[in-house]
C-alpha cells in the first residue's frame, strides 16, 4: 500500500510529466507545421523557368534542389501576339504536365486558393498589369520574373500599383546570385553576358542585357550617377559612374555569350570569374524565402535604380555614347 504523502507525490509527478508531453507536443506540430512545404502557384507558363523552378523544387533527388517548397499549380496564360510566348508555351506547358504532373487551373481565383505564394514568369510584359491586377487579389507574395516590365514608366507602374496593394514582391536575375554578393573594398567591376535583342522589349536591354547589369549590381551596389554606352560591331559597352566615383562596366556581346565577371579591389587586386554560377538554384532559394516571410531580398529601389539605368544606356546610345544621367523615379509610399 501507498502512503498519502507516497500518492501526492506521484500524482504531482504524473502532472509535471503530462504537462511537459503537452509542451513537447505543441512543439513539435509548431515545428513540424513550419517544416511544412509552401505551396506555390506558377501564373504564365510561356517561360523556360517555369521548367526550371519546378524541376528544382519538386525532385529531391536534383543536385541544385532547394526544399521548403513545392510547385503545386499553374495558370498558363502566355500571348498569342508574342512569338517569344507563343512559339514556346506548348512545349513548356506539357513539361510541367506530363513530367511534373503539374494541374492547371481555368482561373486566377483557383491559382489564389492552392497557392501561398505566386510565381509571375510570364514573358509578356505588355500582359503585367493585366495579370497582376488578378494575382493581387489572392493578398499573397508575389516574385515577377525579369523584367519587371518593358520600360522604366513600365516598371515604375508595376511598383505602384502593388505598393498600393500593399502586396510584398520582389523581381530579379538569377545573375544577381552567380557570384559573391557586395563584396568587401570594391573599387570597380567588369561584367559581360549576351546582348541578344528579343523583340517585343521596347528598352531593349530588358530581356538579356538586364542579366550582366544585376550582375554588376550585386557586386557594387546601388547609387549610380550616369551611364554611357557604346556599340561597336557586335559589342556594346555600358559604363557607369557612382555618386562615390567608383566606375563598373558592362559588356554585351551580339547575339551570345558565356557571363563572367572581374571585380577590382582597394590596392590593384583583381579577382576574375570567367564562368559565373547561372543555376537558378540560389534565386529559388531566395523565392522560397521571401514566400516565407514577405522580406524581399531586393529593395524595390534597386529595382528601379537597374531600369533607371538601362533606359539611360538607351538614351546615351542614340546620343553617341554621351553620359546620360540617371533619374530614380521615387515611390510615395500609401
Amino acid at each position: 500500500m501507498f502512503s498519502a504523502k507516497t500518492c501526492s507525490q506521484q500524482t504531482r509527478s504524473l502532472r509535471k510529466a503530462f504537462v511537459l508531453t503537452a509542451v513537447l507536443l505543441a512543439y513539435v506540430r509548431s515545428d513540424a507545421a513550419h517544416a511544412q512545404d509552401l505551396k506555390l502557384g506558377i501564373l504564365g507558363t510561356d517561360s523556360s523557368h517555369a521548367v526550371e523552378f519546378t524541376r528544382i523544387l519538386n525532385d529531391p533527388s536534383a543536385m541544385d534542389h532547394v526544399a521548403g517548397a513545392k510547385i503545386v499549380v499553374a495558370y498558363r496564360g502566355g500571348s498569342p501576339t508574342l512569338p517569344f510566348s507563343r512559339d514556346r508555351i506548348v512545349k513548356f506547358t506539357e513539361t510541367l504536365q506530363k513530367t511534373w504532373s503539374i494541374p492547371f487551373v481555368p482561373s486566377m481565383v483557383d491559382l489564389c486558393t492552392q497557392s501561398d505564394a505566386i510565381l509571375v514568369l510570364s514573358v509578356d510584359t505588355s500582359a503585367r498589369m493585366r495579370e497582376l491586377g488578378e494575382a493581387v487579389k489572392c493578398k499573397k507574395p508575389i516574385f515577377i520574373d525579369k523584367p519587371l516590365g518593358g520600360t522604366l514608366a513600365d516598371a515604375l507602374q508595376v511598383a505602384k500599383f502593388l505598393d498600393e496593394q500593399h502586396i510584398p514582391w520582389f523581381s530579379t536575375s538569377s545573375l544577381r546570385y552567380g557570384h559573391e554578393q557586395r563584396p568587401a573594398n570594391v573599387v570597380g567591376a567588369e561584367t559581360w553576358g549576351p546582348g541578344k535583342y528579343i523583340e517585343g522589349f521596347p528598352l531593349d536591354l530588358t530581356y538579356y542585357g538586364i542579366h550582366s547589369i544585376e550582375s554588376l549590381f550585386s557586386i557594387m551596389g546601388p547609387g549610380v550617377q550616369q551611364v554611357a554606352r557604346t556599340r561597336v560591331k557586335d559589342t556594346d559597352v555600358i559604363t557607369a559612374i557612382w555618386t562615390d566615383g567608383r566606375m563598373g562596366t558592362v559588356r554585351l556581346i551580339h547575339p551570345e555569350s558565356t557571363y563572367g565577371a572581374v571585380i577590382f579591389r582597394e590596392g590593384g587586386h583583381a579577382e576574375p570569374n570567367n564562368n559565373l554560377q547561372v543555376g537558378y538554384g540560389p534565386l529559388v532559394t531566395e523565392i522560397v524565402k521571401f514566400a516565407r516571410t514577405s522580406k524581399p531580398p531586393v529593395s524595390e529601389r534597386e529595382t528601379l535604380e537597374i531600369f533607371a539605368v538601362m533606359d539611360a544606356a538607351q538614351q546615351s546610345l542614340q546620343k553617341n555614347g554621351a553620359f546620360v544621367q540617371v533619374v530614380v523615379p521615387e515611390i510615395k509610399k500609401p
